[in-house]
């Protein structure tokens, strides 16, 4: 039952798009410190990882030109016109990300549709696999600038993992300040990244010229004809160039679809761009520098300050998923597919900017394990492959339901640029699988582990939803028969929250049902969250009598307010709204007991972790700061 979740709030149609509040210079300045910090770095470890012992392609003039074409378009085609141009079109009232995608195709299909399971199954596929990217994300980048030490002095090794370490720690610190500081913090240092990299690839370009020869899409097919099974296995380190793709749309909330667009096209795509060619122009003229193309770049007296840029642009690089893991928690607890957590509103500006202490505790610790797991970037670019391209995969899928049926596409139109990104999507995704024994399996198992809890917290709480529905009358119907047939009444006030104020709530219910005695007072509070940052005192409360001693108050929180339940319901009788004692008020709070049972719901396995999900829940009296001494539970033996 979800009566006494906060997570389960309602979102009035206030304009939260973060264009209209915030000068776009600022967006565009933390876009490119947020956002394209993994993209920004991913020159770093890509082509190393792709012309790596592991597919034995050899550093030849063809299969130089012949990977950086693939590069080059998997770039243009996947980023700037499946994300850039489609994706980012698909927005939920400004929010981003596959679970806002998902609500847009429930609503496209409509809640009868036979294809929403297959929908929601699918969207939170890629949801539970975006997470496996947000723990290898730091993990990788953070590890590959830190091994540049290395070429410094190769006695430094053993440094590698405490340093990379530390700066993880540092990292996942600072988060509880916000994405608005942490982007005004990184943005100038990301510029200082991007034009570093675009003039030491510059350099290389005018010294071989030749590599511009790549952008011809010719030389990608070739190197497909020359090399066959080989080149399609090389897909998985092409596609690490396209990591944090992903993250431009789960951002989209915290920045903005226009800022997001600006900077890539006009800052960052070139800037990448020239450095992977500049790469490239190296290893035409140096074939040996194959095992770290982009450290061979650098002169060797500006080795050790760019190493320092290096590691500050990874620390950076990681912030862009861990921000779209906290956009993507918040859809997620607002779809009702996690647990209740804390959601912390980090910017009085921008309703999309949070920070969720949980998830980031836990990703630290994942995190680390990682590091500690894999030792080095190599090693964990086989596990990084799966969780970008199926996350990718399941969005497009997405993307096709929402342009058929929302956007009304034709059917011609779609099956077309359906198959077009399917290919793309389902060939990296294929090249990918092949290094499940190399460290692939990390991505799975974690994305099966998480996909697992997702859908048994919303099966179960499904299910709990319909027993109690089954079982409790409507609100009116209550009242009238109440009103019929007058109860035992006791002074003072209750109160008992409510998803709405149409339906009973089950702890008064629960209290009819087996005392058969009422409040002299009887609240149903139900509390809305607003896209705005405060609520005027005036507008907080809004208080309807029903009769017979019941009053259904509606209590509105800005995502930024404290929601202080106890003090809100101060203010009806400040504003005269109501004649009771609000010193005198007893909190009724719905506490559920789920009893598994085999072969009634869901598998026993599933109902034992649904019960234990529910029983680790913050208390919502803590949420809404009840005093432990008002505050009366009541609970019911349900059986799933």
């Amino acid at each position: 039952m979800k009566t006494d979740r906060p997570n389960q709030t309602t979102s009035f149609a206030v304009d939260s798009r973060v264009e209209d509040q915030v000068p776009l210079h600022t967006l565009w300045l933390g876009a490119i410190g947020v956002v394209f910090g993994d993209l920004g770095t991913s020159p770093l470890y890509t082509l190393q990882e792709i012309f790596s012992p592991a597919y034995s392609l050899g550093v030849t003039r063809a299969t130089v030109l012949g990977v950086l074409s693939l590069v080059f378009w998997a770039q243009v085609l996947v980023i700037c016109i499946k994300y850039i141009t489609l994706v980012m079109r698909a927005d939920n009232e400004g929010e981003g990300g596959i679970m806002e995608l998902l609500a847009l195709a429930g609503r496209a299909v409509g809640s009868t549709s036979r294809w929403r399971t297959a929908i929601t199954l699918l969207s939170i596929f890629g949801v539970a696999l975006f997470y496996g990217d947000s723990v290898i994300t730091p993990a990788i980048s953070v590890l590959s600038a830190v091994e540049g030490i290395q070429m410094v002095d190769a006695t430094l090794k053993s440094w590698v993992l405490p340093i990379s370490m530390a700066i993880l720690l540092l990292l996942f610190t600072l988060q509880k300040f916000g994405t608005e500081r942490i982007g005004a913090l990184f943005g100038p240092i990301m510029c200082i990244w991007f034009i570093t990299i675009a003039t030491l690839g510059a350099v290389q370009i005018i010294r071989v010229p030749e590599i511009l020869l790549a952008l011809n899409p010719l030389y990608a097919v070739r190197f497909f004809a020359a090399h066959g099974a080989a080149a399609f296995v090389a897909l998985g380190g092409v596609v690490l160039a396209l990591t944090g793709t992903e993250a431009l749309y789960a951002d989209m909330g915290h920045f903005g679809r226009r800022p997001i667009r600006m900077a890539w096209l006009t800052f960052v795509f070139p800037a990448l761009l020239i450095n992977y060619f500049g790469q490239g122009a190296l290893l035409l003229q140096e074939p040996s520098a194959g095992g770290n193309p982009f450290y061979r770049l650098v002169p060797h007296a500006l080795l050790a300050p760019t190493i320092i840029l290096a590691a500050m642009a990874t620390v950076i690089a990681s912030q862009a998923v861990i921000s779209g893991t906290y956009s993507m928690t918040r859809s997620a607890l607002r779809l009702g597919y996690l647990p209740t957590m804390r959601v912390v509103h980090t910017s009085d500006r921008i309703a999309g900017q949070v920070f969720v202490p949980w998830i980031n505790g836990a990703l630290l610790v994942l995190v680390i394990a990682a590091v500690l797991g894999f030792r080095s970037s190599e090693n964990l670019g086989a596990a990084y492959g799966i969780a970008v391209t199926g996350t990718m995969t399941a969005t497009t899928l997405l993307l096709l339901v929402v342009a058929l049926h929302l956007w009304r596409w034709k059917w011609p139109a779609v099956i077309t640029i359906g198959t077009l990104l399917l290919l793309i999507d389902g060939a990296f995704f294929s090249a990918n699988l092949l290094k499940i024994d190399h460290g692939g399996w990390f991505s799975l198992v974690l994305g099966l582990l998480i996909f697992v809890v997702m859908t048994t917290w919303h099966r179960g709480h499904t299910m709990l939803l319909e027993q109690t529905q089954n079982t409790t009358p409507e609100l009116a119907s209550f009242i009238a028969q109440v009103t019929a047939r007058p109860l035992r009444r006791q002074p003072g006030t209750a109160v008992f929250l409510a998803t709405n104020t149409v339906t009973i709530p089950p702890a008064l219910w629960l209290v009819y049902e087996h005392f058969y005695a009422l409040h002299e007072h009887n609240l149903i509070v139900h509390v809305e969250t607003l896209e705005v940052p405060y609520v005027d005192i005036q507008k907080q409360v809004q208080w309807h009598d029903l009769g017979a001693g019941f009053a259904a108050v509606t209590l509105r929180f800005g995502f930024r307010q404290v929601p202080n339940m106890p003090a809100a319901l101060a203010q009806c009788t400040a504003l005269s709204l109501s004649g009771f004692d609000t010193t005198d008020i007893t909190f009724f709070l719905w506490v559920e007991l789920v009893l598994g049972k085999r072969y009634f719901g869901m598998m026993l396995w599933r109902e034992r972790l649904f019960a234990f999900l529910i029983r680790n829940t913050p208390p919502v009296a803590e949420y809404f700061h009840i005093p432990s001494r008002q505050v009366i539970a009541l609970g019911q033996l349900l059986e799933i």
